[in-house]
C-alpha cells in the first residue's frame, strides 16, 4: 500500500494538469477566461506544481531515517501516512491559489518520501530470504498499480462539471493511507529493529508471525531461535560502532562503497528515461491517430503494470545482477531506435509513429521487468543494519532529486533537442549496466547478515559474487534448498558432504564444534530451554555458522 500511495500521487498530476477547471483556476495564461482550451500553464509553473512533490519526497526520505530508527519501522509508516493525508487536505481545499496546491503536494511528498524509504526496508527486514526479493518487488508493482488506478479514475472524472473533476481524484487519495494505517496496526514490528532495541522476546514473536509459526511455539521452534540468534549476533557486531550520518560515508566495512552504490543505482533508475516516455506518451501516440491523452496514459500505465508481474518472477528466479545488466542493454537499444527514428523522420508519419510506439512499449517492458523492481529490492537488502535506515534514505533521496531535476528541466531540454533526448537516456542505461557489472554484489537467497558478510569478504568480487555462499554451505543454491527442506521438516541430502554435527552456542549464537558436541560457551545461555542438539528437527536442519566466522 505504501507503493500504491507513491504511484497514485505520482500518476494523478499529469491528467489533472489537463483538466479544464484546474487550468482555469491555477494557470497563468488564459487569453479568454471561461472558454475551454484557452488556459495553459507556463513551463515554470507546471514544473513547480509537478516538481515540488519530488522536493518533498527528497526531504521526507532523509527525515524518514531517524524517525524509523527512533520509533520503529511500523509506527514510522503510520506517521508518514498521516503527513500525506494532511497534504491531500491542503490540496483539495485550494480554490484559486496555485501556490496552496503546490505546497499541499510538497507536504504530501514528505509522507511519500518517508514511505519510500521505510516500506522496502520493512519488507526486507521482515521477509524470509527465499521470498525477500519477490516481496520487496511488490513495492514497485503497487507503484505501477497506483499510477494505473490514478489514470483510470482521472478518465472517469474528467467530464465532471466544476472542481469535482480534479478534487475527486485528489480526495480519493485519502483512502489509501488510511488503509495502510489500519493494516500496519495489525502487523508485527521489524524483528531486526526490535533486536537492535534489546527486545529479543518480541523479536522472536515477530519472526514467528511472519513465518507462520504459532505464537506459543516462538520460543521452541529451532528455526525461529536460529534466525533470532543470527540477527542478534549481527546486531551486537554492528552496534559496537555508533552510527551517525557521517558513518554512511566512512570506508570501514565498505559502508561508503554501498552508500555510493545505492545512490548511483537510484539515480540511474531515474535516468533510464521511463518518466520521459510517460511525459511524452501523448505526443507520440497522437501520430497513429490516438488523440485522447487520457487513453494514452492508460495504455502506457497498463503496459508498465502488467510487465511488473514478470519483473517479480525474473528478480526472484535469476537474481539481481544479470537482470539489471541485460535490462540496461535492452532499454538502451530501444531508446536508440526511438531517438534515431524520431530525429531522422517525421513523427507524425504513421509508419514512423508506429515504430516509435513499439519502441516505447518494448522499452517499458524491459524497465518494468528489471530496473523498476530491482533497484527497490537492492535498497532493502544491501546495507548493514546499523546504517541501513540512513543509507536507504540517502539512496531514496537520490532517486527523488533526479526525479525532480528531470520533471522540471525536461520541457526546456526537449524544446532544444526534441526526440534526440532519447540518445541521452540510452547512454545512461549503458552506464548503469556497467556499474551493476563492476560494483554490485549478487544478494539473492542470502540473509541480510550474510549479505553484509559477503560485501566484506576480500576474496569475493562483484562478478564472482553469485558463487559466494556463507560458511557451512556448499553453494548459493545449497542455501535455498537446505532452508526450504528445513522449513518443511524434511531430511536434506547434503551434496557436499558437509558435516551436520551438533551445535554449540558462541556469543549467544549456535554454531558447530569440531567434535559434534553441544557446548554452552556463554554461562547460562542455554539454561531453561532445550538445546538445539535435543531438538526433534536436529537431523533435518541446515548447518548454522559460528558467530565469529560470520564477522
Amino acid at each position: 500500500m505504501g507503493g500504491f500511495i507513491f504511484g497514485y500521487d505520482t500518476g494523478q498530476i499529469s491528467d489533472i494538469l489537463l483538466m479544464t477547471d484546474f487550468k482555469r483556476r491555477f494557470s497563468n495564461s488564459c487569453t479568454q477566461v471561461g472558454e475551454d482550451g484557452l488556459c495553459d500553464f507556463s513551463k515554470v509553473r507546471s514544473g513547480a506544481i509537478v516538481g515540488l512533490l519530488s522536493i518533498g519526497t527528497l526531504i521526507g526520505a532523509l527525515l524518514g531515517a531517524p524517525i524509523a530508527d527512533r520509533i520503529g519501522r511500523r509506527y514510522a509508516m503510520i506517521v508518514e501516512s498521516l503527513v500525506f493525508m494532511i497534504g491531500v487536505i491542503i490540496q483539495i481545499t485550494a480554490f484559486n491559489s496555485w501556490a496552496q496546491f503546490a505546497i499541499g503536494r510538497l507536504i504530501s511528498g514528505l509522507g511519500v518520501g518517508g514511505l519510500s524509504a521505510a516500506v522496502p526496508m520493512y519488507q526486507a527486514e521482515t521477509a524470509p530470504p527465499q521470498i525477500r526479493g519477490a516481496l520487496t518487488a511488490t513495492y514497485q508493482l503497487f507503484i505501477t498499480f497506483g499510477i494505473l488506478v490514478a489514470y483510470c479514475i482521472s478518465i472517469g472524472t474528467r467530464n465532471m462539471s466544476g472542481s469535482g473533476s480534479w478534487r475527486t481524484v485528489v480526495g480519493i487519495g485519502l483512502a489509501f493511507p488510511l488503509i495502510l494505517i489500519i493494516g500496519m496496526l495489525s502487523m508485527p514490528e521489524s524483528p531486526r529493529w526490535l533486536i537492535s532495541k534489546g527486545r529479543l522476546e518480541e523479536a522472536r514473536i515477530a519472526l514467528a508471525r511472519v513465518r507462520g509459526v504459532p505464537r506459543e511455539q516462538a520460543h521452541e521452534d529451532w528455526m525461529i531461535r536460529r534466525d533470532a540468534d543470527e540477527i542478534h549476533a549481527g546486531v551486537q557486531q554492528e552496534m559496537q560502532v555508533r552510527a551517525g550520518w557521517l558513518e554512511c560515508f566512512r570506508p570501514h566495512r565498505k559502508t561508503l562503497y554501498r552508500t555510493l552504490l545505492g545512490m548511483s543505482l537510484q539515480m540511474f533508475q531515474q535516468l533510464t528515461g521511463a518518466n520521459y516516455f510517460f511525459y511524452y506518451g501523448a505526443t507520440v501516440f497522437e501520430s497513429v491517430g490516438i488523440s485522447d491523452s487520457f487513453v494514452t496514459q492508460i495504455i502506457l500505465g497498463a503496459v508498465n503494470f502488467g510487465c511488473t508481474f514478470g519483473g517479480i518472477y525474473i528478480m526472484e528466479r535469476f537474481g539481481r545482477r544479470w537482470p539489471l545488466i541485460i535490462g540496461g542493454i535492452w532499454q538502451s537499444a530501444w531508446l536508440f531506435v526511438f531517438a534515431a527514428v524520431g530525429t531522422a523522420g517525421d513523427p507524425n508519419d504513421k509508419t514512423i509513429g508506429t515504430v516509435m510506439i513499439v519502441s516505447a512499449c518494448l522499452f517499458i517492458l524491459g524497465y518494468a521487468t528489471t530496473w523498476a523492481p530491482g533497484i527497490w529490492i537492492l535498497i532493502g537488502e544491501t546495507f548493514a543494519l546499523r546504517t541501513r535506515a540512513k543509507q536507504a534514505a540517502l539512496a531514496t533521496a537520490s532517486n527523488w532529486l533526479w526525479n525532480f531535476l528531470l520533471a522540471f528541466f525536461t520541457p526546456f531540454i526537449t524544446d532544444e533537442i526534441n526526440f534526440a533526448y532519447g540518445f541521452v537516456f540510452a547512454g545512461c542505461n549503458l552506464v548503469g549496466a556497467l556499474i551493476v557489472f563492476f560494483f554490485l554484489y549478487e544478494s539473492s537467497d542470502l540473509s541480510l547478515e550474510s549479505v553484509d558478510q559477503m560485501y566484506n569478504d576480500p576474496h569475493c568480487k562483484p562478478w564472482t559474487s553469485r558463487k559466494w555462499a556463507p560458511p557451512g554451505y556448499s553453494s548459493r543454491r545449497d542455501v535455498g534448498e537446505q532452508t526450504r527442506a528445513a522449513e518443511a521438516h524434511k531430511p536434506y541430502a547434503n551434496p557436499a558432504g558437509i558435516e551436520e554435527g551438533r551445535t554449540e552456542k558462541v556469543n549467544g549464537h549456535y554454531g558447530h564444534n569440531n567434535n559434534g558436541q553441544t557446548t554452552p560457551t556463554d554461562a547460562g545461555t542455554t539454561a531453561g530451554r532445550p538445546s538445539v542438539a535435543q531438538s526433534s528437527f536436529d537431523a533435518t536442519r541446515p548447518p548454522v555458522q559460528h558467530a565469529d566466522a560470520r564477522y
